[in-house]
């Protein structure tokens, strides 16, 4: 701590003062950072994921689903196998039999009287065989009692789809389609946000130049200010030409500030793309480069770049795609559907044993076939108006290739014409160079005004100025080229 303090007592002696460090970024850096923070990208990452997703729960639908089903139904009245007159029948089986046997032998009773000790003995002799008669059918009766008050069931089943009319295959293809339809979404988005961060690195680059610019003429006119001033106080000059002078150190005092409060602005916009404090205070590689490297024109372009890169051309061929799946899934709507279906089933009471109140059950296996056979066109409307969202969606697409094809030769044409600019604006500097130099020497001779010294530097600000402007433009025009094309990396 001791020695933290005698540094910085030492420093600020001296008049220096300790700032922070800056962060130093490329244009690969910002790049990076930005595809990495942009809460864009992390929307289209997560619509990927969900894509992906998607296309796995279509390929389940090829595999045979396992369900199970449970219940309890509670009735006021059971299941009865016998109706009310049979159980009265088998209730009196005795009886009965014996009144018709005893009216069938009504020609034989005073035989059988006379065998079993007169009428008293046959009236027990037939009382005997009602007796277990009646018990014989109460036994039947209570064998076919089912006792299903309370009734549990379940039952495991198994379906496999056999054919289900192409809509399975074509689902799966759409589910297909979907992961490329947010696979080139991500890449669109990728492309704007790299883009984005590339106009915002330029225009910071082309800002802190001019900065330089603008305080190398504001040094300049200051110069000639103070020149100008000792003139007057010699008599040689005019107080308004000295008015002239200051008039114009305003103008770069002002130019000065506004190129600050510019490169301020455009550096936190810079940081809010790459995910930064926009506080942060950054220092850019290509700021301190006297002159931005200018790439050389595009010269060969093929028609067909842009159509195997161009990421918006691949998402609406996707949607032209998917339109085609989705009719196929509606067409499936007139065709025929076979399911395997097979499964175990248990219920209580048994109904398999005789209604004991014991879970029994069984196996089984069946074949279902649905084929449709009226629905009042309902399929074919659907299928038509498919046809018709597939239709548009060709048509935009032919549309947006005509033009992504001219957008391709009008940013082709803007590289070349700015390259061509970048030439004619080096030309001029150094023109401006030279008669800024020969319009000084000129001043201190005494052979030429502050008025043409004046206009000199102005010619020369013009001449940087637009240099730096052609060669920022020369790298946005490259940047907007590769985005026309689809090839933005």
């Amino acid at each position: 701590m001791n020695r933290f303090l005698a540094i910085s007592f030492w420093l600020l002696a001296f008049g220096i003062h300790p700032v922070m460090a800056q962060r130093v970024l490329s244009l690969d850096s910002c790049r990076a950072m930005a595809l990495r923070n942009n809460k864009q990208m992390s929307v289209q990452r997560v619509k990927q994921e969900m894509a992906k997703n998607i296309r796995k729960s279509a390929r389940t639908k090829y595999l045979p689903h396992v369900s199970a089903v449970g219940g309890y139904v509670y009735t006021s009245k059971e299941i009865s196998l016998l109706s009310d007159e049979t159980k009265d029948a088998l209730s009196n089986l005795g009886t009965n039999s014996v009144n018709h046997l005893q009216s069938g032998l009504a020609t034989a009773m005073p035989v059988l009287s006379t065998l079993f000790g007169g009428t008293a003995g046959v009236q027990a002799m037939m009382n005997g065989i009602a007796s277990p008669l009646n018990q014989l059918g109460e036994g039947i009766i209570d064998a076919f009692h089912t006792d299903t008050r309370h009734m549990f069931a379940g039952s495991i089943f198994l379906t496999q789809p056999i054919f289900m009319g192409g809509a399975i295959i074509a689902m799966n293809k759409m589910a297909d389609l979907g992961e490329e339809l947010a696979a080139n979404s991500a890449e669109t988005r990728r492309q704007e946000t790299l883009y984005q961060i590339d106009q915002a690195y330029w225009q910071v680059v082309s800002l802190h130049h001019k900065q330089k610019l603008a305080e190398g003429y504001l040094d300049l006119v200051k110069k000639l200010d103070g020149d100008v001033q000792k003139m007057i106080r010699e008599g040689v000059a005019t107080r308004s030409e000295g008015l002239s002078v200051s008039v114009k150190v305003n103008e770069a005092e002002m130019a000065v500030m506004k190129v600050n409060d510019g490169l301020t602005l455009s550096k936190m916009l810079l940081c809010q793309l790459c995910g930064l404090p926009v506080d942060e205070q950054v220092t850019l590689v290509d700021e301190e480069k006297e002159e931005v490297t200018a790439l050389a024109p595009a010269t060969d372009i093929r028609k067909s770049d842009f159509l195997e890169f161009r990421p918006e051309l691949k998402m609406l061929q996707n949607m032209v795609d998917i339109g085609h799946q989705a009719t196929n899934v509606l067409k499936a709507g007139n065709l025929p559907q076979v399911l395997l279906v097979g499964g175990y089933t248990t219920t209580n009471p048994n109904l398999y044993n005789g209604f004991q109140r014991k879970f029994g059950g069984a196996w089984n296996v069946a074949v279902m076939l649905r084929v449709p056979i009226w629905n009042w066109g309902d399929v074919a409307y659907k299928v038509r108006a498919a046809k018709g969202a597939t239709t548009i969606a060709t048509l935009e697409l032919e549309e947006a290739r005509e033009k992504m094809e001219l957008q391709v030769n009008q940013s082709n044409f803007r590289v070349n014409e700015a390259y061509k600019r970048l030439e004619m604006a080096q030309a001029s500097q150094q023109r401006a160079d030279e008669n800024l130099r020969t319009a000084n020497l000129g001043f201190q001779e005494g052979v030429i005004s502050s008025t043409t010294v004046m206009e000199a530097q102005t010619a020369w600000l013009q001449a940087q100025s637009q240099r730096i402007d052609a060669e920022i433009d020369v790298q946005l025009s490259r940047v907007n080229l590769q985005k026309s094309l689809g090839t933005l990396r």
